[in-house]
């Protein structure tokens, strides 16, 4: 509805749009407790939401030409296309490059997604004051740059998507392993980053091997969050899962865009990293995994993304594979790096393999650089059981 009403309304528009239907939504909370849920509620918001509106067009002058547009586009029989397109519409103008990448991801998350201010606050630990003032800033940029309520033309559709995925795939890597906080998984923004991708894949315009190499990469990981977390909330790395309790359900769909994916020319980090996680969904345990398929593909990776964080996760696949002792010698490269002089994960894989060559005190001594870091509690917790562990023995 916000959407549809930010199509009609203009771009400049969008506090309007969202006033009308949060009265909607309002009416329905003083009503519907008293009157009982209305056979078809989704059909009462959406007329509550035209009726105000409509009172918006009256108190406006200017606004007098949408009257048709506004009772046309929530009508019944109203064309599903045409609100999909809004959807999409909204998507790319909120992820404009323009925008900056934190503004993009709240209002992203505020318009499309339907979370409130104090949702997206929670979830990304900030202040709500914080959060609103990147939703205000990027309605302002939205108004000053006049950026446009369309999908882009096909010649800008490429770029632009890039756009749009980076901000899917931050929302969900946000959700699968929070930076910091009592919890480590946070399952609706996994679950709002595959909904918003598979609306792309859905659509003829952006029904792109990317967005599906996304979906899928997004599927494989979604698949082992319950495996993830123990019910006491503690940390379980990829080999001390259940993968019993591995959804098999999003794992096939994961393969099932992994072939989609793979049409075209055109390969980019999502397909490598999907690829990766589909080397471990498809293996039966991690001793099976096909470490030298997974060595093989953090170098191309490489290739296109010469960063730290691919450099530490292929010297883990390499220590898999050729032994604590190369991962260690892989990793020499990236310690000094600046990128990664708070960054726990280098730190703790160290501990990790020195551990396993049997110097627990180079181990300890990592353990205790990594809780140096920031991290989330669980992740913490997790890092105190390794020193303890490392010190006892």
């Amino acid at each position: 509805m916000v959407s549809t009403l930010t199509r009609i309304f203009g771009p400049h528009r969008i506090d309007l749009a969202e006033e009308v239907v949060q009265d909607a939504l309002l009416r329905a909370l003083q009503v519907w407790p008293f009157r009982g849920l209305p056979e078809n509620p989704i059909g009462w918001l959406v007329e509550v939401a035209k009726n105000r509106a409509l009172d918006a067009l009256r108190r406006e002058a200017s606004f007098q030409s949408k009257h048709e547009e506004i009772i046309r586009a929530f009508t019944p029989t109203g064309d599903k296309p045409e609100l999909i397109d809004d959807e999409l519409s909204m998507m790319f103008m909120a992820c404009h490059p323009a925008i900056s990448r934190e503004g993009r991801v709240a209002l992203t998350l505020k318009t499309v997604g339907g979370f409130g201010v104090s949702e997206i606050a929670r979830a990304f630990l900030a202040r709500e004051a914080t959060i609103a003032q990147r939703i205000v800033r990027a309605k302002r940029q939205i108004r000053d740059e006049k950026i446009q309520f369309e999908l882009p033309s096909a010649s800008d559709l490429s770029a632009r998507l890039d756009s749009v995925l980076e901000v899917i795939y931050l929302l969900f890597n946000e959700g699968y392993a929070a930076h910091r906080g009592e919890n480590l998984v946070r399952a609706d923004l996994c679950q709002e980053a595959i909904r918003l991708c598979e609306m792309l894949v859905r659509h003829p315009a952006t029904d792109r091997p990317k967005s599906h190499a996304l979906l899928a990469l997004m599927l494989f990981q979604a698949a082992r969050l319950a495996a993830r977390v123990g019910e006491g909330g503690d940390l379980f790395l990829l080999e001390e899962q259940d993968r019993a309790l591995w959804d098999r359900r999003l794992t096939s769909r994961g393969f099932h865009h992994l072939d989609l994916c793979a049409e075209g020319e055109e390969m980019t980090e999502y397909h490598l990293q999907a690829g990766i996680a589909a080397c471990h969904a498809a293996a039966e345990s991690y001793e099976r995994t096909d470490w030298p398929r997974i060595v093989a593909l953090y170098d191309q990776l490489w290739e296109l993304n010469p960063s730290p964080v691919v450099a530490l996760n292929r010297a883990v696949a390499l220590s898999r594979w050729k032994g604590p002792e190369a991962g260690i010698a892989a990793m020499e490269e990236i310690v000094s790096h600046p990128a990664m002089s708070h960054y726990y994960l280098l730190p703790a894989t160290l501990g990790e393999l020195w551990n396993e060559m049997g110097e627990r005190g180079k181990a300890a001594e990592c353990f205790r650089q990594a809780l140096e870091c920031d991290c989330s509690e669980p992740e913490r917790r997790f890092l105190l059981r390794k020193l303890e562990t490392t010190t006892i023995q």
